[in-house]
Parts: structure tokens; C-alpha cells; sequence
């Protein structure tokens, strides 16, 4: 995969927090960013998923009723 270089201002204390994670696990601080990058861009990408699915149901109209919500929730409470 090709890789590009970029920069960006972080404070001291996330890169003194970031190396001694990087020194822990004898990994660099590129490795590190890089996997903090990849989760949350995964993590983006399995919400906007599921927000435009949410969208596309309620606009067809495909929804659950209050009454029917307040039934199951009814179930989850302890007794």
C-alpha cells in the first residue's frame, strides 16, 4: 500500500503518552498513529453504515410503533 507523509500539531503530553506506549510495546510512533487512525476511520465507517440504513428504513416507513417499543423494553426490567 503506498504511503503518504502528512503532520499535524498534537500536544506534548498525547506525544510524551504516545512514545512510552510505542517504547512499551516496541512498536514506533507511526505504528501507533497509524492503528488509531484505521479504528476510528472503522468505526466511522460501521456508524454512517448504519445511520444511512436507519435513514432508508424510516423513510420507507419501515418503523417500529411506541407502543410496540414500550412492550419490549417492558421486558428488560428486573423483577
Amino acid at each position: 500500500m503506498d504511503k503518504q507523509t502528512i503532520s499535524f500539531r498534537l500536544d506534548t503530553d498525547k506525544v510524551s503518552a504516545l512514545d512510552s506506549l510505542a517504547d512499551a510495546l516496541d512498536r514506533d510512533r507511526s505504528y501507533l498513529l497509524n492503528e488509531a487512525v484505521r479504528a476510528y476511520l472503522e468505526i466511522q465507517e460501521w456508524q454512517t453504515e448504519h445511520i444511512v440504513a436507519s435513514l432508508q428504513q424510516a423513510e420507507a416507513r419501515q418503523l417500529v410503533s411506541h407502543a410496540e417499543v414500550k412492550r419490549a423494553a417492558g421486558k428488560w426490567r428486573r423483577r
